[in-house]
């Protein structure tokens, strides 16, 4: 199962189910206010985590890229006994300061509010502006733009408000909970969640980091056919 980051879809993660072909079956489903889920309510981590339930196999590997990667780690502590491995794409496990989370929460509510007001073109635009994402190359930008526009302004706004890392708690101290082997993987250029990412495999059980040279934030995006091959060994490996 692979989760796509906020403002994306499933069809995100489309490169890399390609790349993995048919030797393994690809569940990426849009999570609540984005694509076909748009419209979905409520957008609460309890409601998501229940649709992952739901769509998901008994057993199954999970796979989440920042928004869907902080969403993976509740999920793999609240189905231990389902969720086999692990992979976190430039993923955190939120803010462990309970003001800067609460200062997070006011900036994501203002945020939303301005998601609201625009129309989803501008939406797009911004937020391929955002400086964790700068140094896309621009067939990765024009991919990653075409996503964006098959959500909506509210959608998305609501999808900030309830499921943004001022939204959810932290899991900085419950790392060391996940029974299952957990993949790290960061890009080269994406030094601040690198950092994160050294932090929270030095604070897992079974944990194994991997940086992958010249990409950014959005690993899968930028080097989807390394990230199937990641994928492939995790998922060849048997517990």
């Amino acid at each position: 199962m692979l989760l796509h980051g906020f403002t994306h879809t499933g069809h995100s993660w489309d490169p890399v189910t390609a790349a993995l072909g048919e030797r393994y079956r690809a569940i990426a489903p849009d999570i609540r206010g984005h694509g076909s889920a748009g419209a979905r309510r409520p957008i609460t981590l309890e409601a998501v985590l229940g649709d992952l339930a739901d769509a998901a196999p008994r057993r199954f590997t999970l796979c989440g890229y920042s928004m869907g990667g902080r969403l993976a780690l509740h999920a793999a502590l609240r189905m231990p006994e389902r969720v086999q491995r692990l992979v976190l794409i430039g993923a955190s496990p939120g803010i462990a300061d309970p003001r800067r989370r609460r200062a997070r929460a006011r900036a994501d509510e203002r945020l939303a509010g301005e998601i609201e007001a625009a129309p989803i073109a501008a939406v797009a635009e911004r937020w391929a502006a955002t400086p964790v994402l700068a140094g896309q190359p621009r067939p990765v930008r024009e991919a990653a733009r075409r996503d964006r526009l098959r959500s909506t302004p509210a959608g998305l706004a609501q999808a900030l408000r309830g499921l943004g890392t001022g939204a959810l708690p932290s899991l900085w101290g419950r790392l060391g909970e996940l029974a299952m082997p957990v993949l790290v993987v960061v890009g080269e250029r994406d030094v601040k969640f690198a950092d994160i990412g050294r932090r929270m495999a030095a604070q897992a059980r079974d944990a194994r980091l991997v940086i992958v040279p010249g990409a950014g934030h959005a690993v899968h995006l930028e080097a989807p056919g390394q990230v199937a091959e990641l994928l492939a060994g995790v998922l060849s490996t048997t517990r």
